[in-house]
This record gives structure tokens, C-alpha cells and sequence, in this order.
């Protein structure tokens, strides 16, 4: 429904995220916020749901220990997981939310759990990146 849409952009512009791209009829917003880490997070309506992804880095050629960690570093999440695309090319952190009775409260900590989890495995994922 539209009024999803409309209702979790307003909510993106009162979290002052910038919103790089809108895709309405997709009912799709990507956004950022590079001082706590969000570059092209991904955000969609898709009734019933709100599905946010963060793409984090290209899968490596040898992911094996990659999966395990991110498993590992999956426990410590507050919202949200470390993901491996339906294609097996890009790892995310995605996150899904009720759209029916979603609030300004729940989506702001979604992003925040995913800005923590991002200062607190940066260097490791990026080190992951570059092999």
C-alpha cells in the first residue's frame, strides 16, 4: 500500500536520512548516512513486511571462514543478520520489520542496530573484503 510508502518515508526524512534514490512504484527508498557507516541501504515495502539491506561486501572466492564468523558475529546482533545473497555474490545485513503497526521508534533502532553492528565489525569484514 501506498500509504506504507509515504508513512516509512516520512520516517526516513525525520531520522535525517538522506535518500539517495526512490524507486515509488517499486514502493523501494535506498538511503545513507555515512557518519554512522550506511551507504545504499536498501529499503522496501513489501506487504506485509519492511525489508532493510545493507550490502557489506562482495562474497570471496574461498567464503568458507567468512560464513562461519558471520554466524558467529550474527549472536551478537541486536536487529537484523549478515546474510548471503539469493545469488551468492554479495553478503548484506538485512532486517524485516511489521509494516502494519511499524513506528518511528522500531525503524530507528533497526538502522542504529545496524550502524552498531557496523563500528563493531568493520575491521574484520573489511579484512574479509580484501581477501
Amino acid at each position: 500500500m501506498l500509504a506504507h510508502y509515504d508513512k516509512v518515508q516520512r520516517y526516513l526524512e525525520e531520522l535525517n536520512l538522506k535518500i539517495i534514490s526512490t524507486q515509488e512504484d517499486q514502493e523501494l527508498v535506498i538511503v545513507e548516512d555515512p557518519d554512522n557507516g550506511i551507504s545504499n541501504l536498501i529499503i522496501d515495502c513489501e506487504p506485509p513486511i519492511l525489508v532493510l539491506e545493507q550490502p557489506i561486501l562482495l562474497t570471496p572466492k574461498e567464503p568458507n571462514q567468512l560464513f562461519k564468523r558471520l554466524l558467529q558475529m550474527n549472536n551478537d546482533l541486536v536487529h537484523g543478520a549478515f546474510v548471503l545473497s539469493q545469488d551468492e555474490k554479495l553478503i548484506l545485513w538485512r532486517d524485516t520489520l511489521q509494516l502494519e503497526n511499524l513506528d518511528l521508534n522500531e525503524l530507528e533502532g533497526s538502522i542504529q542496530a545496524l550502524s552498531l553492528a557496523l563500528a563493531e565489525h568493520a575491521a574484520e569484514l573489511l579484512q574479509f573484503a580484501k581477501s
